[in-house]
């Protein structure tokens, strides 16, 4: 199976091929996937070295030409390191497009702490108006990366990983996805965090949502799920920081009694390299530390 970042290179080179109005900026990172594309499209596949500000720099440009930018790097020099020209060249200047990351949380965790960014969707939260895709597998990817070089002017965030599930669910670009229904809360999985959170929940009486976008939240998808009932029991898993997206499941809930856990990337930095697979389970991310979690906060019976 290919990775979500080799699925970003075919698939985006087709569509440069289709759609005269794409463009794609690099800084360094992926241009090898975009060489046979640069050669039919030289004018529209532009790679500014290693200067992330630029990157987005010379994509708002295009914007302002009418072109639809997609921008790719690792999301700690996409998001973070140019955070103010993404504030300024996109949302000032009122245009459009596409971030595309790679890295995620730890993905490369022997990069060290600069190559890591688990407090990347917390910072675009900070902005208006970004919608936030999240696949947890290539296939979704490549349907969100569609969906994402066809709306129109808006400003999406792709952000890609190592992490995969071990089968693609349909997406749609949208809202949530049921995946197990139950009746002692609900547990919102985030793209590659699933496999994990239904390993974790087995036998525990709970709903599943699968999330791949998770901006703007669906609120009307999580109300649906926690159904009539008179408390709600929410546990938001995420790839990335614990909490980032508590405030809005709070929010969809406001007018009825309920307590929500977010669960994620800790706020402390793991100074030892290892491996995704120690990062995941030194932030109880495995599915043995979901399971204590999960199971000691949603009420205690299981499914029959």
């Amino acid at each position: 199976m290919d990775t979500m970042r080799e699925r970003f290179a075919s698939v985006t080179s087709r569509l440069l091929d289709e759609d005269p109005r794409l463009a794609v900026v690099l800084a360094d990172i992926g241009v090898d996937g975009f060489a046979g594309a640069a050669r039919r499209h030289p004018e529209r596949v532009v790679n500014v070295g290693i200067r992330e500000q630029l990157l987005i720099g010379v994509g708002g440009g295009l914007a302002l030409t009418g072109l639809r930018p997609i921008m790719h790097t690792f999301a700690s020099f996409l998001v973070e390191r140019p955070f103010e020209q993404v504030k300024l060249d996109f949302g000032h200047q009122g245009v459009g497009g596409v971030l595309v990351s790679a890295g995620g949380s730890y993905d490369w965790p022997s990069g060290g702490f600069t190559h890591m960014a688990p407090g990347d969707i917390g910072l675009l939260d900070t902005l208006d108006g970004w919608t936030v895709h999240v696949p947890g597998h290539p296939d979704e990817a490549e349907t969100l990366l569609r969906h994402a070089a066809a709306a129109g002017d808006d400003k999406v965030y792709v952000r890609l990983s190592v992490q995969v599930n071990a089968a693609p669910r349909p997406v749609d670009g949208v809202g949530f996805r049921t995946v197990r229904e139950g009746r002692g809360g609900v547990v919102i999985a985030v793209g590659p965090m699933l496999d994990n959170v239904l390993a974790a929940t087995e036998g525990l009486d709970v709903t599943v949502l699968y999330a791949t976008t998770v901006r703007p939240f669906d609120a009307a998808g999580l109300r649906a799920a926690t159904g009539a009932a008179d408390a709600a029991d929410v546990v938001i898993v995420e790839p990335y920081l614990a909490g980032t997206s508590t405030r809005f499941a709070n929010e969809a809930l406001e007018d009825r009694p309920h307590r929500v856990l977010g669960l994620g990337v800790g706020r402390q930095e793991l100074r030892r390299f290892g491996q995704l697979d120690e990062h995941l389970a030194a932030h109880g991310l495995d599915p043995r530390g979901l399971r204590e979690r999960i199971a000691g906060f949603v009420p205690a019976r299981t499914g029959q």
